[in-house]
């Protein structure tokens, strides 16, 4: 009933029922305990059978029919249809926000950043917008100075026709937010700046208003829905040792900080990710793969394609490269054990990229030309094929494998 309701009030069928697998998928994985797999699995299925390569290239009769194969895997597997009632589904999702403190990658994540685990975490409950109601939406991660160099200028990708988790786990190739940063990275698809340019003036203003509120640099989600901007978060944001010093140094220079707090905010302990490895640039190199330069660094390690197998292999004191499809938080363990990530999808603001750059592990982001065979445990680029256990080289700096 929701799902034709929000068909009928939209008047775009297409977008209802991708909206509704996309929480088919994401209420399965986060309360009912599936995993991702089955769920791509069918939709890989349906594109190949389709001859098509991306999600928005399928028909509202294509989803329905996705959704249907979508609820045939929860019944498969649980035993039981997918929770229909709307009361139902919002209890169920607090209930798992609230279990969630308790899980692995939460006390691994606690342990990491000294979190005490008697402060709990708190449910907020709000109403959806959708960045995915077509050509005039869009959703998008930005940063308010570079994340890897503290360079003072707007950072970050967006996607248009899409939802959050477009970006963040890499799903499209996201497209960057201003003309500069297109033609830095030399993509020929528009920025936000030049296909939205009226809500991108809007963004700026208020991006920048963000700032200069908390005072530090700011990691922003935002989506567009038919033209109109929407602010969903904001925080401090993760940055490489470099970037800290160079923003802390500004924003006093700036008078936003004084000089003492900008010395407290540069940990000590990070300043020796000022000294991370780099690769001798005159040494022979045989590039397999390219992707962005998400983290710098270089590292070398052997290849491991799960995050429990580098966390197993580096407590035995093996260096390893972790390369995955892209990450996810349920990973957060094996990319703090590697030496490097390597991802064939995502952008500059990837899960991947994100957390690398806080954890100062080297990046290469993706990098696309990476064909992964997880049953096989190898991985394909440039026909070569590379198995687990073989060694390789990274250089984040570069975007280089």
């Amino acid at each position: 009933e929701t799902v034709e309701g929000l068909a009928a009030l939209s008047g775009d069928r297409r977008f209802a029922f991708d909206s509704y697998r996309r929480f088919i998928t994401m209420y399965s994985n986060v309360v009912l305990g599936l995993g991702h797999d089955d769920f791509e699995e069918v939709l890989d299925d349906h594109k190949d059978r389709l001859g098509v390569t991306v999600d928005t290239d399928l028909s509202a009769k294509d989803w329905e029919k996705v959704v249907a194969d979508y609820k045939a895997v929860v019944e498969r597997n649980l035993g039981h249809a997918f929770p229909q009632d709307p009361h139902d589904q919002l209890w169920g999702a607090v209930g798992a926000v609230f279990t969630s403190w308790m899980n692995d990658r939460a006390k691994f994540y606690r342990r990491m950043h000294d979190i005490p685990e008697s402060w709990g975490t708190a449910v907020n409950i709000q109403s959806m917008v959708f960045g995915n109601m077509g050509e005039t939406s869009a959703t998008g991660v930005a940063f308010t100075r570079n994340p890897s160099t503290g360079e003072s200028r707007l950072y970050g990708e967006f996607l248009i026709n899409a939802q959050g988790e477009d970006v963040v786990a890499g799903i499209r190739t996201p497209q960057s937010l201003t003309r500069a940063g297109r033609e830095e990275m030399g993509e020929t698809a528009l920025s936000m700046e030049e296909a939205m340019p009226v809500v991108f003036a809007e963004f700026v203003d208020v991006v920048g208003r963000l700032e200069s509120h908390y005072r530090d640099m700011q990691d922003i989600e935002f989506t567009v829905e038919q033209g109109r901007l929407w602010m969903l978060q904001t925080r401090n944001g993760k940055r490489t040792a470099k970037s800290a010093l160079k923003i802390a140094v500004e924003l006093a220079a700036e008078g936003v900080i004084s000089e003492e707090e900008a010395v407290s905010r540069v940990e000590p302990a990070a300043l020796d990710q000022l000294l991370h490895p780099t690769l001798d640039p005159n040494a022979a190199r045989s590039v397999v793969a390219a992707g962005l330069p998400a983290s710098p660094g270089a590292a070398t390690g052997k290849i491991v394609f799960d995050a429990d197998e580098a966390e197993r292999l580096a407590q035995l004191g093996e260096a390893v490269i972790l390369v995955r499809e892209e990450t996810s938080p349920e990973d957060i363990h094996g990319m703090h054990a590697a030496r490097g990530i390597v991802t064939a999808r995502g952008g500059m603001t990837s899960h991947a990229a994100v957390v690398a750059r806080g954890m100062g592990r080297p990046c290469v982001s993706g990098a696309g030309e990476i064909h992964i065979d997880d049953k096989a445990q190898t991985f394909t680029a440039r026909g070569r094929t590379f198995k687990a256990g073989e060694i390789i080289t990274i250089d984040g700096g570069k975007g280089e494998v």
